[in-house]
């Protein structure tokens, strides 16, 4: 693999991070919002599943001490591409900024896992609506 086609993958899976940070933060807030407004689309059984789902491999991981393996992917690439980790691109500097924090490896841990946390007592709040439940209810 070419260094210029290794820099470019790295910043796709970067932005595939970024994607992902976003789906569980704003997911999470759709959720808090929508619940109580009663937005159907928010009670989604895929959507919640795959939000909760995520919440917990990320809460996981952060348990097992192991970083995503996005970000390991990442920084490979970067360095087959003859990067400084977290230095070069445009896009790299900007989104990596937005999501990667300097913190003690507990913080995020606690983070983390209050954030898992939340999600779970959202699907209590909220619980998913599977179609067909949704079909038998308008029967």
């Amino acid at each position: 693999m070419s260094p210029a086609l290794a820099a470019i993958l790295a910043d796709a899976i970067l932005a595939l991070h970024v994607g992902v940070v976003a789906f569980v933060v704003l997911g999470a807030l759709a959720i808090l919002v929508g619940g109580p407004l009663g937005w159907r689309w928010v009670r989604g059984f895929a959507f919640r599943a795959t939000h909760l789902a995520l919440m917990l491999v990320i809460a996981l991981q952060a348990w097992m001490g192991r970083l995503c393996p996005l970000t390991i992917w990442e920084q490979a690439l970067r360095n087959r591409a003859g990067q400084d980790t977290y230095g070069e691109s445009f896009i790299q500097h900007w989104l990596s900024r937005l999501i990667f924090f300097e913190a003690p490896w507990w913080a995020f841990v606690l983070a983390y896992t209050a954030f898992a946390a939340g999600v779970l007592a959202c699907w209590w709040r909220w619980p998913p609506i599977r179609r067909r439940a949704r079909q038998n209810r308008a029967s």
